[in-house]
């Protein structure tokens, strides 16, 4: 089973940035695609950026849109998520998540995920 590790997480100021890295090992994560994920208190999980098999294709949420941005590393043990121009409503848990039959879009707005994971807390105040 793919096992992933979130980090990164912390407290910022709204329009600050932050990035957050998904990592794993004994696996290339090139071959799966990969997705970031939130969920605010008292909210449901939501894809948010979501990267496919290859690089072949990225979806984002309208939430962040033109502000997050998810990428690999040239080792492909790693994916990051790139957050610039943070606001409050940006404060959740993150979590990242792999899947190897999904394309970007199809992880994003309908994952298959059975173990999230710990996941790392993005808090945006001031």
């Amino acid at each position: 089973q793919v096992q992933l590790v979130e980090s990164g997480g912390r407290q910022v100021r709204p329009g600050e940035s932050l990035s957050l890295s998904c990592t794993s090992s004994g696996f290339i994560l090139d071959y799966y695609t990969i997705g970031w994920f939130r969920q605010a208190p008292g909210k449901a999980r939501e894809g948010i950026a979501c990267i496919s098999k290859m690089d072949t294709s990225t979806y984002y949420s309208d939430s962040v849109k033109g502000r997050f941005t998810i990428s690999r590393d040239s080792g492909k043990r790693a994916v990051y998520l790139q957050m610039n121009s943070l606001k409050p409503e940006d404060t959740a848990v993150y979590y990242c998540a792999a899947d190897t039959l999904a394309t970007a879009k199809s992880l994003c707005t309908r994952p298959v995920v059975k173990n999230w994971g710990q996941g790392t807390q993005v808090t945006v105040s001031s």
